[in-house]
């Protein structure tokens, strides 16, 4: 998710489409809590780890 969230963020700042930006930063927000959530060894989702 944090991946899909740089790559978003890339090409809305390259072409210029603020809506790709902006999806970007909410997918990178969500994907780097969920990753120092599931680090900390809260289950996320069901699961024990998230990566």
């Amino acid at each position: 998710m944090i991946a899909l969230g740089v790559i978003l963020l890339v090409i809305g700042f390259v072409t210029g489409i603020s809506i790709l930006w902006t999806i970007g930063i909410i997918l990178t927000v969500v994907g780097a809590v969920l990753w120092v959530l599931g680090s900390m060894g809260h289950a996320v989702a069901g699961r024990r780890h998230y990566w």
